[in-house]
């Protein structure tokens, strides 16, 4: 009886550390968890640095379309406005950094994340009408900001990379 007694306690335990090891979570989505991590005036602070940023990349609808803002510098303001200048064209947009609390956010997530949010007032034909989004935020450093927007319909992912001049 001993034994017996023994063997469940072993069992006991074993099974146990199963459950405990079983209901451990991996995130398949490291671009939310990276998302979650970052904070609003951490992104602000790198964005208004001195200094301008250019497109480096941009693939829309996995079609790269990154030469669409060959040559615009753009600058943004501490004030939430948005410039996009080639030397001879201005565009004047706006774009803020807002924590986004809604339960079926673009990347499937459940959790509350933070946006990078941009407009330009211009015609749907116009290239920087691509721009206008309220984009996922991938990772920001001091020369980098990689931004993405998963498309509603179709799945597909938009990305956007602005590089520190």
């Amino acid at each position: 009886m001993k034994n017996l007694k023994w063997n469940t306690s072993v069992l006991s335990a074993m099974v146990l550390g199963l459950l405990s090891f079983s209901s451990c979570e991996t995130d398949d989505n490291s671009d939310s968890s990276e998302n979650n991590q970052v904070e609003v005036s951490a992104v602000n602070s790198v964005a208004t640095a001195s200094g301008t940023w250019r497109v480096s990349s941009y693939i829309d609808d996995g079609e790269n379309e990154t030469s669409d803002y060959n040559g615009y510098d753009f600058t943004f303001g501490d004030d939430g406005v948005l410039t996009a200048t080639n030397g001879t064209t201005t565009l004047v947009g706006t774009w803020s950094v807002s924590r986004d609390d809604d339960s079926s956010d673009d990347d499937g997530s459940s959790d509350s994340d933070v946006d990078f949010n941009i407009f330009f007032n211009v015609s749907d034909d116009n290239d920087f009408d691509d721009l206008n989004d309220d984009w996922d935020i991938v990772s920001v450093d001091d020369d980098t900001i990689v931004l993405i927007d998963i498309s509603g319909g179709d799945g597909s992912t938009d990305r956007l990379t602005f590089q520190k001049n």
